[in-house]
């Protein structure tokens, strides 16, 4: 099952991640949570791995209306965008809202998830996708 959507970005990785962040910002998504996951793999299990970042992204407009018709729809927040390196290649990805969304099997999400990830695709769309 595909889960989500992405894009090749050209530049440097740390530059992606605040165009990402803006790209985000112009579309009504603030950034919650920036986790690092190759800095804390490494700390923690001295793993190595290439760069990789999970943003948390949350519309606020778009959180408020999903959560009036499905309260417990934080367990499934914020939305993932995903920074990382693979192979040389600088990626962007983001969830599929209609995917994460469609878990709840709660048909009054539909509307919530088309427009949300029609910003995300948007999103991937402007940095370069």
């Amino acid at each position: 099952m595909k889960y989500g959507h992405e894009t090749v970005v050209e530049g440097k990785f740390e530059e992606v991640i605040d165009r990402t962040k803006a790209a985000l910002a112009e579309r009504g998504f603030g950034v919650l949570t920036e986790i690092d996951v190759a800095a804390t793999l490494k700390k923690k299990i001295g793993a190595e791995m290439e760069p990789y970042v999970i943003l948390g992204a949350c519309n606020p407009t778009f959180a408020h209306q999903a959560l009036q018709r499905e309260p417990d729809l934080g367990l499934l927040l914020p939305c993932n965008v995903v920074v990382m390196q693979k192979s040389g290649k600088t990626y962007v990805k983001a969830i599929d809202a209609g995917a994460m969304l469609g878990v709840t099997g709660n048909t009054e999400l539909v509307g919530v998830a088309g427009e949300v990830d029609a910003l995300l695709k948007e999103t991937l769309s402007a940095l370069g996708g």
